[in-house]
């Protein structure tokens, strides 16, 4: 059976605060939950044999689909303001 302390120690590792009158509890309860998990241990997993499927890429390959700054033109026409390089947008975030 996990003590008082072990709970204690599993509680300041994971930051949390359990009151003085719980940790008798929680002993209990600690020792049910680690018989719980150690079912995995009885688990039979093939180890060898069965992999994952290849993975296959779904897009398209890469490469230039056309030619650079075919629509750059058109897309910077639709700015409210530009300055130089630079394009403005409206703000959508603020900082209040």
């Amino acid at each position: 059976m996990a003590s008082t302390d072990d709970v204690k120690k599993l509680a300041a590792l994971a930051r949390l605060s359990i009151p003085d009158d719980d940790l008798a509890r929680f002993s209990k309860e600690f020792d049910g939950i680690l018989t719980y998990i150690s079912q995995i241990d009885g688990l039979k997993v093939a180890k060898e044999g069965k992999t994952a499927p290849a993975v296959r890429n779904v897009f398209r390959a890469d490469g230039e689909p056309h030619e650079t700054g075919r629509y750059t033109e058109k897309l910077t026409e639709q700015f409210p303001e530009r300055k130089g390089d630079y394009l403005s947008v409206k703000q959508i975030i603020t900082h209040d």
